[in-house]
């Protein structure tokens, strides 16, 4: 029996480290790299799951930062200042239709509200600034954090084929993915999927919608957060590798001598995303699940399908365009 069992510890080290190499040389797609974690999370278990938990954040942050490296800041920025009244609105309606939401399902309060944050600007970032900002307890950003992590895992295959489907072209999904998805990570995964130019429009467009978390962060303290009396006092966590890529960007865009360097930094940075996206998946636990609510749950996809399906919407009718 002890045998056996270290035989199955050796082996998932083994296979753990075969698909990590894997994801480095171009052998796996985002999506392939995701749903192998998830099903070492689910039925091999993580062999290394503190190395991961510990190095999931910074690699996220330097493949994010390094995508910057890859990009023209003159599109970034046009992206940026043609998307500031669709943001801004779309924003706005995603967290009324949220809360109303909430209400609706009966979840709780604080819960909803980090839900909705997540769907109506970045995700896990937005919900990590807010909880700090209302001082959210720990279940509380457990539950949300997973219901947005399962709408992100579904991202990465749903929206694709979608795309496909509607006929989208590669600049019409980089827009709706920067829009609709909720994490920096899945964009760039779904986008990636699509096309360069798609990866390009995606990210950029998500890099301007994750800038809004510093003020909806402070706005929505100041509304919600004064008056909770539960949980430790926080603090808003900025998401400095959004400057990190505008940076990179600007390098490359104003030194034209670095763009093949650029280029070689972009490629390495989509490689160490896709095996990020492994790690991610692989810090799945069965307990995650067990925590997700069904009403935040249920919430949480409403509210996802309703924005997704209006955007993608808009898109086609050309009411959102670049």
């Amino acid at each position: 029996m002890f045998t056996s069992s270290k035989s199955l510890i050796v082996m998932s080290k083994f296979l753990f480290i075969i698909i990590c190499i894997l994801s480095l040389i171009r052998s796996f797609s985002s999506g392939s790299a995701l749903l192998a974690g998830v099903f070492f999370a689910l039925f091999l278990r993580n062999p290394f799951l503190n190395f991961t938990r510990k190095w999931t954040p910074s690699l996220l942050q330097f493949s994010v930062a390094g995508l910057g490296a890859g990009m023209n800041l003159t599109i970034v920025g046009q992206v940026g200042a043609r998307g500031i009244s669709y943001t801004i609105i779309g924003i706005g309606v995603s967290i009324f239709l949220g809360l109303v939401l909430g209400k609706y399902f009966k979840s709780d309060a604080n819960t909803s509200l980090l839900v909705t944050v997540g769907t109506a600007i970045c995700g896990g970032s937005a919900i990590a600034a807010v909880a700090s900002t209302i001082r959210a307890q720990a279940h509380q950003v457990s539950v949300a954090l997973a219901t947005v992590f399962l709408l992100n895992s579904a991202a990465l295959f749903i929206f694709p084929e979608i795309g496909h489907f509607f006929s989208l072209t590669e600049e019409q999904f980089g827009l709706w993915s920067g829009l609709a998805i909720h994490d920096t990570s899945s964009v760039v995964g779904a986008a990636l999927q699509y096309g360069a130019h798609s990866l390009e429009i995606g990210t950029t467009v998500k890099l301007a919608r994750a800038l809004w978390i510093i003020p909806i962060s402070i706005i929505i303290g100041i509304f919600w957060g004064k008056n909770n009396k539960n949980a430790s006092k926080g603090v808003v966590k900025r998401p400095w590798f959004i400057l990190w890529f505008l940076i990179a960007a600007a390098i490359v865009t104003w030194i034209p001598e670095l763009q093949h360097l650029g280029h070689q930094i972009n490629d390495l940075s989509q490689r160490v995303l896709i095996l990020t996206l492994f790690f991610i998946g692989s810090g799945l636990s069965k307990e995650n699940l067990k925590n997700v609510g069904y009403s935040s749950i249920a919430q949480g996809i409403s509210l996802w399908v309703l924005m997704g399906s209006a955007t993608l919407g808009a898109i086609l009718k050309g009411w959102i365009r670049l």
